[in-house]
């Protein structure tokens, strides 16, 4: 197996010395950048399967990056590191576009766990999509490109996260089966989040409000009560 390339944009040496050290362990390639702007540039001229990056960093900070790599249509997975903790920051930090989120201070057992969760999902979604002849999911209205990960409704782009697009597309490949939230937070967010149920809520509502002409009454994303979602499997 060829080596994971990771790279860690981050302008506190002491964290990037402590990461280099467990990713080495992991046997990843890693490149560093301690600017925004150095980091951005490096992400979009080579080929990476990760990117660590912090938010606060000079010249650009980490969702400007973060922004900017999903608007060239650049979708490495991004693991985004701060040092806040508001709820807020991680919502801004997710809705432009990051994989996962990091709080400092972190524990290496921690980011060891995040980093493995993510590159062994990109992993799973490549080995999915090659085995899928059409790589294009169409649905009435609604258009699923796996390959770009570009979805289009009525011809017109819809933006979406990682993780929504990510959640549209395991429901659609295997319309009318059911997933519980469980099984949803296992497989997207690749780790267990005991007790955060409401993680996957709020990603299907998001999504719902992005894809649906009445979320109340969702004609794409249906709810199995008592049980989970499944994508309707008679459109």
């Amino acid at each position: 197996m060829s080596k994971k390339r990771v790279l860690i944009i981050e302008d506190d040496k002491n964290i990037v010395d402590l990461l280099s050290i467990h990713l080495n362990d992991l046997d990843c390639d890693i490149s560093k950048a301690s600017d925004g702007q150095t980091g951005f540039e490096m992400a979009m001229n080579k080929p990476f399967d990760l990117v660590v990056l912090d938010i606060m960093l000079p010249k650009l900070d980490g969702i400007q990056v973060c922004q900017k790599m999903r608007a060239f249509e650049n979708h490495t997975p991004i693991l985004m590191l701060t040092a806040k903790n508001e709820e807020i920051d991680k919502v801004i930090g997710l809705e432009s576009g990051a994989d996962d989120y990091l709080t400092k201070p972190f524990s290496v057992r921690e980011f060891i766990a995040r980093t493995k969760s993510i590159l062994r999902r990109a992993d799973q979604y490549q080995k999915e999509n090659q085995n899928i002849s059409n790589k294009i999911l169409e649905f009435k209205n609604l258009s699923i490109n796996l390959e770009k990960r570009l979805v289009k409704q009525n011809d017109q782009r819809i933006d979406l996260t990682p993780k929504e697009f990510e959640l549209l597309a395991l429901l659609a490949k295997k319309p009318g089966r059911v997933y519980n939230r469980e099984e949803l937070l296992k497989l997207i967010w690749g780790y267990e989040y005991n007790g955060y149920e409401h993680t996957v809520n709020s990603h299907i509502n998001r999504l719902r409000a992005k894809i649906e002409n009445d979320p109340d009454n969702p004609n794409f994303i249906q709810t199995s009560w008592g049980i989970g979602y499944r994508f309707n499997d008679e459109l």
